[in-house]
């Protein structure tokens, strides 16, 4: 019995040893009960609704009667709702739920812009339960940012931390209101940052971990000090729910975007005037690089900052002010952040020597067309999401074509850069209409239809070929 009562000894010491490691090592875990007991009150929900077209009549897959409930959980909107409401999003208006939080005593409010795209009333709920009617100030659709006004005072905020102090590997959390369950918190760690995503070139995202899932969108992001670091923005998924990448929106960034929207209206942002590409590993070796990195300036605007400084279609920009540019997306991000009129030191390489070239920013030309609290601006090409310029006989000669205009910058959430039209894309015709000029393009997307998608008839690196085209509802 003696080797027994040892065996035993042996495994009830390994066993308080494993106890007690797991006490200690859970000590060590970050507690997030003090953060979440002073932030909840800044943190507000936020419902929407958008008067949709008469849907009176029954659906004729059941016969004219109405809806089963269970298929309308499952597939909301793809089905009408029936006559004389009954619940939320009835009646002939839809519901949308997201989150946000308070930034200032007097009642301005962050969020995000796809929270509140296209609403005719906002709602905010507050921790207290009050329910208090919101103005739309402003939003920036390429940022994803908006700013709120409730009329209200002395309200709890937020404390705004530094997210360019972030890094990889610390602790997170977010509070939101996932599915419409109010003041949820999550935590999770700082997966990466400066994370450019395909469509969004002008925002260095903050990605996470933390379990994010819809209704959380315009939410904040909290370090452990429980500043605000991020505004919650976006998630990859297969399946529609939280799968391990989060993306938020840093809060240096949508600070700036705030402050822009409440004291002139509009956001400014930098503009060059080129056309890039991505310098290929087989590129890099022709230019005598290294190795592929770098924006490779395909095409300029004869008017644009980039060809006044004398910059040229060849250079390849390696770094702005310093900063390296590691791929071609990213020199929207760096010169968009530098602001209209101020000079930005271009390192770039050309003949297989490296430059200094001093350019005064200009002013996104579509800039204007942020959406703003009155709606979205009156230039057709808004519609499109997209900036052109005439080609002249020398250049329509030089691309073997007879009609068209140059496409010189593509806004990443419009619906050209759905429809994978590139800046550099010349646009042949519209909706089976020739383009003659862009004055004609202008009044011919006024007209566009948005029931369907319409063909666009592009010239692409010495081919044509075609892309089918969605405008959304305006």
């Amino acid at each position: 019995m003696k080797p027994l009562t040892r065996q035993f000894s042996l495994w009830a010491l390994l066993l308080a040893v494993l106890l007690s490691w797991q006490s200690a090592f859970a000590r060590d875990l970050p507690d997030f009960t003090e953060l979440v007991e002073q932030a909840a009150p800044g943190v507000v929900n936020i419902s929407t609704t958008r008067a949709m077209p008469d849907r009176s009549q029954g659906f004729e897959g059941f016969g004219g009667q109405e809806i089963p409930e269970i298929f309308r959980h499952f597939f909301g909107d793809r089905f009408p709702m029936p006559p004389g409401g009954g619940g939320p999003g009835r009646g002939g208006e839809r519901q949308s739920l997201g989150s946000g939080f308070v930034i200032s005593e007097d009642g301005y409010i962050l969020t995000n812009a796809h929270v509140v795209e296209g609403a005719d009333e906002i709602l905010v709920r507050l921790n207290d339960r009050r329910e208090l009617q919101a103005e739309l100030v402003g939003a920036d659709t390429q940022t994803d940012v908006a700013l709120l006004k409730v009329d209200a005072s002395d309200l709890p905020t937020l404390n705004m931390g530094d997210s360019d102090e972030l890094r990889v590997g610390e602790w997170v959390a977010a509070i939101g209101s996932p599915f419409g369950f109010d003041h949820s918190v999550t935590a999770g760690i700082v997966s990466a940052i400066n994370r450019t995503l395909p469509r969004d070139a002008y925002v260095p995202f903050i990605q996470t971990d933390v379990a994010i899932n819809p209704g959380n969108s315009g939410g904040p992001l909290f370090n452990l000090d429980g500043e605000v670091v991020g505004i919650n923005s976006q998630i990859f998924t297969r399946s529609g729910g939280f799968m391990g990448l989060s993306f938020a929106i840093p809060i240096n960034v949508a600070m700036d975007v705030a402050s822009q929207i409440r004291d002139d209206g509009r956001v400014h942002r930098g503009w060059l005037g080129v056309m890039i590409q991505p310098v290929s590993r087989d590129l890099a070796e022709s230019f005598g690089m290294d190795s592929p990195s770098g924006a490779l300036i395909a095409d300029l605007d004869p008017a644009g900052p980039a060809a006044q400084a004398g910059l040229q279609a060849g250079d390849i920009v390696l770094e702005v002010d310093g900063e390296e540019v590691e791929r071609s997306r990213n020199l929207p991000r760096l010169i968009g952040r530098v602001t209209p009129g101020n000079e930005a030191e271009l390192t770039i390489l050309r003949d297989g020597e490296r430059q200094e070239i001093a350019v005064t920013i200009g002013d996104w030309p579509d800039s204007e067309q942020s959406e703003q609290a009155s709606g979205g601006g009156s230039d057709a090409q808004a519609r499109l999401g997209i900036a052109v310029a005439e080609l002249d006989e020398a250049e329509r000669q030089r691309l073997g074509i007879d009609s068209g205009v140059l496409v010189r910058d593509v806004d990443p959430r419009g619906a050209a850069a759905e429809a994978k039209i590139l800046p550099g894309d010349v646009i042949v015709s519209l909706d089976h209409h020739v383009v003659e000029s862009a004055e004609q393009l202008r009044e011919l997307a006024a007209n566009l239809p948005t029931d369907r998608a319409v063909p666009v008839r592009l010239y692409r690196e010495g081919r044509s070929l075609f892309v089918a085209l969605r405008l959304g509802r305006d």
